[in-house]
C-alpha cells in the first residue's frame, strides 16, 4: 500500500545488462537497510529544518486580505504555501520512517509527534487562503492565471479545483474551526488502535501441534492460514469470541467516527458523508454505487469459487475459516535478489524507461525489507518529492513476500514518474489512482510466473493465487465498502448506532457475499471491529477494488497490444495529480463511471475458474 496519511503527500537475468544483486550490509536483520541521509544528514539537521518551517508560518499573515491585488502577489502567496508544504512533507517522511525503524525509541516517536503538530499548525495558519480565493471574482482569477506564468504552470488546476469546491468551502472563521477540530476526528482510530494493541487481553490458543499462539490481530492472520482445519476453526471461534466481548465499546468508537463524517459532510453542505468523502478528488457517487451493484451481480461467480475451493481442499463442507489456506501450495522460497530479478522480468512489457527506473530504485538503499524486533509491522511506500521514494516491508521468503515487493515498487516508480514530469503542486497523485500501478505490477508478475510454470501443480498454484487475490482485493473490499455506505446511511437517517447494529449489518453482508453453502458463525459478524480502515480512512477501501479493476484492464491491453497501449498506461503514471483522476483514466481509454471495468474483472475471475477446472479435468 501507499501511505494514506495526508502527511505523506503523494504522496530475469541479463535485463539491460543491469546487476540483479541487492545491496547488503552486515547486521541487516538488526538494523534498517535504507539510507535516510538523502533526506537529512542526521536528526539535528531535521530539527533545524523543523524550526525553520515553524518560523515561516507567520509569513502567511502578510498576504491575508491581499490575494486579489495582483497576479504576482497571488503567485507569491501560493508559492509560499507550496514551499512550506513541500518542506513539511519531507520533515514528516523522515520522522515517520525513523519512528517505524524502531518503535521502542521514544525520541523517534516524539519527533513524529512534532511533525504531526507542525502539520496541524500549518493547516491552521493557511486555513484562510481558500475562503479568500473563493471570494475573488472568478473572471479576475482566470485573468491572473492567463497573465502569470507561475500561476499557469503550477497552480491552474489547484485554482480550478478550488472553484469546484466553492459550494463546500466555509468562511474564514468556519474553515479555521474545522482545521482546529481536525485532530478530534482521529480519536476513534486512536482509541480502537490502543484497545486492540494493548488493552484487550487477547486469549491464547493451544494448537494441535502443542504450540501456543496468542490470538491478537497479528495472531489471527497466522491462525487463519494454518493447514489444520480444526486449528483454524478454533482460532476463528476464539478470536471472534474475544472480539465480540468488546462489541459495545468498539461500536461506540465507530459510531463516533460515523457521526464525525456526517458532521463534516453537513458542515460543508454535502448531501451525505459518501459524497463528501468522494468529492475531494471529484469522484461521483455513481462510481461507488455502480461498483457495488456490478459486484453483487457477480456474486454467483464468487460462490462458484467457494465450491471450487471446497473441492480442491477435499472438504466435506466449507466454512468462513476455510478461505485463507492456499488451495495449492508452492514449495519455493525467494531471496531478495530473486524477488528483484522476477519483478524486473515481469514488468518488461512496460518498456525500457520503466525498466531502468525500477532497476535503479531497487538497487539503491531505498528499502527496509525485513522484519526485526521493534520495527513497525507495516508495509508501505512513502515519497519525498524529487528526493526519491522509500519502501518499508516486513516480508518473508514466500510468494506473498514476492508479490508485496513487486506491489510496493509499483508505487515507487509511479512516484518517480510523476515527480519527473510534474511540478510539486501537480505530482501528488490521488488515492483513486494510487493502487493502480502497484496492483498492475502484481498482475504482470502473476502472468509472467504462470507463463514460466512447467507443471500442473505450479499452474494451479498461480491460478489459485490469482483467484484469491481477486477475492480478497476486489470482492472483500467491495463488501467492506457496502458496509461503510450502509452504516453511514443508517446514521444519516437518524437510526440508532451501536456495536450490535454494526454487527447485524455486517452479518447480513457476510451471508449475502459468501452464499448459502458457506458456514458463518454468528460471532464472526463482529469482524467489522477488526478492519482498521473503517476507523482511520472512511470510504477508502473501495479504491482497492476500482484500482484492481483498472489494473486488470490495463494489463490486458498492454499484453495484447503494443507501444500505444503501454504509453497510454504510462501517461497515467506521469500525470500524477495534474487533472481529476477520472479524466486522467478516461484519456487513457478507461471509463470508471461505467459498469465495463467491473464486469471485465468479474469475467477475468470467471475465466480463471474455468482454467482451474480445465486443469483438474
Amino acid at each position: 500500500m501507499i501511505d494514506v496519511s495526508r502527511r505523506a503527500t503523494l504522496c530475469g537475468a541479463g535485463l539491460f545488462g543491469l546487476t540483479l544483486a541487492l545491496p547488503t550490509r552486515a547486521g541487516q536483520a538488526d538494523a534498517a537497510s535504507w539510507d535516510l541521509t538523502d533526506l537529512y544528514p542526521d536528526p539535528a539537521a531535521w530539527n533545524i529544518e523543523r524550526k525553520r518551517v515553524e518560523a515561516a508560518l507567520p509569513r502567511f499573515a502578510t498576504y491575508k486580505g491581499r490575494l486579489a491585488e495582483s497576479a504576482g502577489l497571488l503567485a507569491e502567496a501560493l508559492v509560499l504555501q507550496s514551499d512550506i508544504e513541500r518542506a513539511l512533507n519531507r520533515l514528516y517522511v523522515y520522522a515517520r520512517l525513523k519512528a517505524d525503524e524502531d518503535t521502542r525509541i521514544a525520541a523517534h516517536q516524539e519527533r513524529r509527534d512534532q511533525a504531526d503538530t507542525l502539520w496541524d499548525r500549518f493547516d491552521a495558519a493557511r486555513a484562510w487562503i481558500a475562503p479568500e480565493l473563493l471570494a475573488i471574482d472568478p473572471a479576475l482569477l482566470r485573468r491572473f492565471v492567463a497573465d502569470d506564468a507561475t500561476l499557469k504552470a503550477r497552480f491552474d488546476f489547484y485554482l480550478e479545483d478550488l472553484a469546484r469546491l466553492a459550494p463546500h468551502t466555509l468562511s474564514r472563521e468556519g474553515e479555521a474551526v474545522l482545521a482546529l477540530a481536525g485532530p478530534l476526528s482521529r480519536t476513534p482510530s486512536d482509541v480502537v488502535g490502543l484497545m486492540r494493541a494493548s488493552d484487550i487481553a487477547w486469549p491464547s490458543l493451544t494448537l494441535s501441534s502443542g504450540k501456543q499462539l496468542r490470538l491478537n490481530d497479528q495472531g489471527f492472520t497466522q491462525v487463519r492460514e494454518l493447514p489444520d482445519r480444526g486449528d483454524r476453526k478454533a482460532g476463528f471461534d476464539t478470536f471472534f469470541g474475544a472480539n465480540a466481548a468488546f462489541q459495545n465499546s468498539i461500536g461506540a468508537a465507530y459510531a463516533g467516527q460515523v457521526r464525525a463524517s456526517i458532521f463534516t459532510a453537513r458542515a460543508r453542505n454535502y448531501p451525505n458523508a459518501l459524497a463528501a468523502a468522494l468529492s475531494a478528488h471529484d469522484i461521483p457517487e455513481a462510481v461507488y454505487r455502480t461498483l457495488i451493484a456490478e459486484t453483487n451481480k457477480g456474486l454467483p461467480q464468487l460462490h462458484r469459487y467457494f465450491a471450487l475451493r471446497r473441492r480442491m481442499l477435499k472438504l466435506p463442507d466449507i466454512g468462513y475459516w476455510d478461505l485463507y489456506p492456499p488451495i495449492v501450495t508452492l514449495d519455493r522460497r525467494f531471496s531478495l535478489a530473486e524477488m528483484r530479478a522476477l519483478t524486473l522480468a515481469a514488468v518488461r512489457p512496460l518498456g525500457p524507461d520503466f525498466q531502468a527506473r525500477i532497476a535503479a530504485a531497487t538497487a539503491a538503499r531505498w528499502i527496509d525489507p525485513l522484519p526485526r524486533p521493534g520495527k513497525a509491522p507495516a508495509g508501505y511506500m512513502m515519497n519525498a518529492y524529487r528526493v526519491h521514494p522509500y519502501v518499508l516491508l516486513n516480508i518473508g521468503e514466500g510468494y506473498d513476500g514476492l508479490t508485496t515487493y513487486a506491489h510496493e515498487w509499483g508505487h515507487g516508480v509511479h512516484s518517480l514518474l510523476a515527480d519527473a514530469h510534474q511540478p510539486y503542486e501537480k505530482a501528488s497523485y490521488p488515492t483513486f489512482l494510487a493502487e493502480i500501478a502497484s496492483t498492475l505490477n502484481e498482475q504482470l508478475l502473476a502472468r509472467y510466473l504462470l507463463q514460466q510454470a512447467r507443471t500442473k501443480e505450479e499452474k494451479l498454484f498461480f491460478l489459485g493465487s490469482r483467484l484469491e487475490n481477486l477475492r480478497f482485493t476486489y470482492f472483500r473490499q467491495v463488501m467492506f465498502a457496502e458496509f461503510e455506505a450502509t452504516a453511514h446511511a443508517a446514521g444519516e437517517a437518524g437510526e440508532g448506532l451501536s456495536g450490535e447494529r454494526f454487527t447485524r449489518i455486517y452479518g447480513d453482508l457476510l451471508r449475502r457475499y459468501h452464499g448459502p453453502d458457506l458456514q458463518i458463525d454468528t460471532a464472526y459478524a463482529t469482524e467489522w471491529a477488526y478492519v482498521p480502515h473503517f476507523f482511520n480512512a472512511p470510504f477508502y477501501v473501495y479504491q482497492y477494488a476500482t484500482s484492481l479493476s483498472a489494473a486488470v484492464a490495463f494489463s490486458d491491453s498492454i499484453l495484447t497490444g503494443g507501444e500505444a497501449e503501454r504509453d497510454r498506461y504510462l501517461a497515467v503514471l506521469k500525470a500524477g495529480g495534474s487533472r481529476p483522476p477520472l479524466e486522467i483514466l478516461r484519456r487513457a481509454g478507461l471509463d470508471m463511471t461505467s459498469p465495463a471495468p467491473y464486469q471485465a474483472l468479474i469475467a477475468t475471475f470467471r475465466e480463471t475458474i474455468d482454467q482451474v477446472e480445465a486443469l483438474l479435468a
